[in-house]
């Protein structure tokens, strides 16, 4: 996880400094101030990606004594550190715009020339194929700080798209155009930035993970040899991994060397179907068939009574033959 991490996040630095560099420049050649804010922006993202490097290699420590279930959370500190940040970008853009629209400077703007108008169509290129890139990797090792990152770059491509409408805008007459568009892509950064925050918080405070997981678990579990029923079922995400508490029922004739070997089995299938999973703790309780329960309170139907009838034979028979 750790080396594809580090090879994202150099990638995304050595890309963010190149393309600040060509907005800085095409913004300061063609008069664009929407293409110097633009390259600013770029240029924070160089920062939010050694958080990320930060985090991740804060959340791959191992285990100590003051920390004997690791340092996986480490990496939702950096996702909420990258959400803040996001936050604030997208809260300079929109004042940016909202202070144009108020002061009534935007005649002021002088016209930019055709290459900011290139330098915003490039910028849009490499930073949607920067998310979608970062994005794909994120989602392969499960990592809050890296997907955090990834929308960092879909709010550089949003400000790109922003800055090329300014900038065709003022070309055309209508110089209004660059903070109004400014303002809208304020609110899908807010947006972007809530849900890296809420995602992060969740797995700081031992959130379950998915029901469609969970679901997958209990069906894994209920196809291993000896498992009569599973009673109990429950987990929680640390950082991007993942502890279940499981309980499950087997035979209670069994010996205690026998059920061992039934959890122990569950706990090595679990762990080869879902590697995202770091310790997984199981409880055997003796099986119980509810309906033999039932029926020793007369709480069952007439036509069960033969089934049930025929169970407790079963156990009677187990009872004499012994352990």
């Amino acid at each position: 996880m750790e080396q594809i991490a580090m090879r994202v996040s150099k990638t995304s630095i050595i890309a963010n400094t190149l393309l600040a560099l060509a907005k800085l420049a095409a913004g300061i050649l063609a008069s664009s101030e929407a293409m110097v804010s633009d390259a600013v922006h770029s240029a924070s993202d160089v920062f939010s990606t050694f958080v990320v490097i930060i985090g991740i290699k804060l959340a791959g420590k191992k285990a100590d004594k003051e920390h004997p279930y690791g340092h996986e959370r480490m990496e939702c500190v950096a996702a909420i550190l990258l959400s803040a940040v996001l936050a604030v970008t997208g809260a300079g853009i929109g004042f940016s715009g909202l202070r144009k629209i108020a002061g009534g400077s935007v005649s002021d703007m002088a016209v930019p020339g055709r290459l900011a108008v290139a330098a915003a169509i490039l910028s849009i290129a490499v930073k949607e194929w920067m998310f979608w890139y970062t994005r794909g990797n994120a989602k392969k090792v499960n990592s809050g700080a890296l997907m955090a990152d990834a929308w960092h770059h879909r709010s550089d491509s949003l400000s790109s798209v922003g800055a090329l409408i300014g900038i065709i805008g003022a070309r055309m007459g209508f110089p209004l155009m660059d903070p109004l568009a400014s303002v809208i892509i304020c609110l899908f950064i807010f947006q972007a930035a809530y849900e890296i925050f809420k995602d992060a918080v969740d797995k700081m405070v031992d959130k379950s993970c998915d029901e469609e997981t969970q679901q997958k678990i209990r069906t894994l579990v209920q196809r291993q040899q000896g498992v009569m029923r599973v009673d109990s079922l429950q987990t929680r995400e640390f950082g991007n991994k993942i502890y279940v508490d499981l309980e499950i029922a087997a035979d209670g004739h069994l010996s205690l060397n026998e059920s061992h070997e039934i959890a122990e089995n569950v706990h090595d299938e679990i762990e080869k179907a879902f590697p995202q999973i770091k310790h997984i703790m199981i409880h055997v309780n003796p099986y119980i068939n509810r309906k033999m329960v039932y029926a020793l309170l007369g709480e069952v139907d007439k036509s069960d009574l033969e089934e049930v009838y025929g169970m407790i034979q079963d156990f009677v028979a187990k009872r004499k033959k012994g352990p």
